[in-house]
């Protein structure tokens, strides 16, 4: 999914009052092409040959007639637009379309299309208005870069061409998609009065937790009378049919945004451009909170995003597919400011919620808040989104990866130990990550009927 930061329609326009018209190369090339020829022609006497350069010399002569470029030269430049469309031909597609208006008396009109990371694209059209269709695919998301476009118009015989055009695209915001999942680990206790899980307390529900006689507060509705029929026959005791009530559970989404690292260890200084064909270790940690928000708010619970590198006000838990749609742009927008500082204390969650974290693990702090919220009860479900990275071929970075690698597997390892489930979403492991959650939650089912069984 995609959203646009610019207006929806219009996009940036090339004012085609303020084109310059000039002789082209084209013609000066064509008359000393054709006096090349005729005067080789003429030294080897082939009359045949001389004859060839006879037709672009006479067309260079005649487009420098006086008074000839007053007419070969429009009134005014090429309009040049570009409308960026609001939905993807496909997943990982931005479209636009790119509007060409040439001015009366232009003959082509040559339009060259780039965008950060793709190769160049070149068209040359005859100059009619139409609207070309503009298609990039990436695997990237969050804000970004698009496509640019210059384009020049030819005049009459291609004597006279008209500076540049350049028109950019305004940045689109491309929203994570989701990966089916069909269930997600909740935390035991449930908060609400209502909602899709069971638990512990009387209330309305479809579970049944014991037969008991008539009490005050008792609905009449809630009467077994087959139950009452066989105990007291005489109707001198009601039995009522009491249930476990239901509730929702809340998710905390909490976003380690502040390493944005590819699989090219070269590129993890900054310095080089990453790659759209390769996703992030941002790109996957919002893909995978986008399918675990999706997951949560099919099943009818809350959710709520933080992110480690904004210091801003978090998104707060709330159910309902319009929140999933802001749940999903303030994925898209997550990215650091500056410089990270190191929190003093972990990110504020609600009581009884369960945190899942989607981190890279390339430091310290994740354990630190993973050891903070356990301490004050709250289940933490670690979703690593480090990608696979690629051996690098320089001798120190081989090195420095190696060092990382080892203090990164035994923080895991820590992690694991203490009783964190960590999920893997990176290359062929994320195929994987729906068996992972599912074995989860069905381990958490099992806690949870032996501890019923023991009471």
């Amino acid at each position: 999914m995609t959203s646009s930061s610019g207006t929806p329609h219009g996009g940036p326009t090339g004012s085609p009052g303020d084109a310059v018209w000039r002789r082209s190369p084209q013609a000066a090339a064509g008359l000393g092409a054709g006096v090349l020829v005729l005067g080789l022609g003429l030294l080897v006497g082939r009359a045949d040959v001389a004859l060839l350069g006879v037709a672009p010399l006479l067309g260079a002569l005649w487009a420098g007639r006086p008074g000839a470029w007053r007419s070969a030269t429009p009134g005014r430049g090429t309009g040049v637009a570009i409308d960026p469309t609001a939905d993807a031909a496909a997943p990982g597609e931005l479209t636009a379309v790119l509007r060409l208006d040439p001015a009366p008396g232009t003959e082509l009109v040559h339009a060259r299309v780039s965008a950060p990371g793709h190769r160049t694209a070149g068209i040359v059209v005859a100059a009619t208005p139409r609207d070309l269709p503009l298609t990039l695919s990436t695997v990237r998301t969050g804000p970004q870069r698009t496509f640019h476009v210059d384009a020049r118009g030819y005049g009459a015989g291609g004597t006279t061409a008209e500076d540049p055009v350049s028109v950019t695209a305004p940045d689109r915001l491309v929203l994570p998609t989701a990966m089916p999942l069909q269930r997600v680990p909740v935390p035991r206790r449930l908060r609400g009065l209502t909602g899709p899980h069971t638990s512990r307390r009387l209330g309305d529900g479809d579970e049944l937790r014991d037969v008991h006689p008539f009490a005050p507060g008792d609905r009449l509705r809630r009467i077994d009378w087959r139950t009452t029929a066989r105990r007291s026959p005489d109707l001198s005791t009601l039995y009522v049919r009491r249930t476990y009530a239901t509730a929702e559970a809340t998710a905390v989404l909490v976003v380690d945004s502040r390493d944005d690292v590819g699989p090219d260890l070269r590129t993890w200084r900054g310095t080089g451009p990453q790659r759209v064909d390769e996703p992030t270790s941002l790109d996957l940690a919002r893909h995978a909170a986008a399918s675990v928000a999706g997951a949560l708010v099919a099943a009818g619970d809350r959710v709520g995003v933080d992110d480690l590198g904004r210091r801003r006000r978090p998104l707060p838990p709330a159910a309902g597919r319009r929140h999933l749609r802001r749940v999903l742009h303030a994925l898209a927008l997550s990215s650091p400011v500056g410089h990270p500082d190191r929190r003093l204390r972990a990110p504020q969650v609600p009581a009884d919620a369960v945190v899942y974290l989607f981190s890279t693990v390339l430091d310290d702090e994740p354990l630190a808040l993973v050891r903070a919220w356990r301490a004050v009860g709250h289940p933490v479900v670690l979703v690593d989104t480090l990608p696979d990275v690629r051996g690098a071929r320089e001798e120190h970075m081989r090195l420095a990866w190696r060092v990382t690698r080892a203090e990164r597997d035994d923080r895991l390892r820590r992690m694991t130990a203490e009783g964190v489930p960590v999920v893997r979403w990176a290359g062929d492991a994320r195929q994987e990550a729906a068996l992972r959650f599912e074995a989860l939650v069905r381990a958490d089912e099992r806690h949870r009927r032996g501890a019923v069984g023991a009471r």
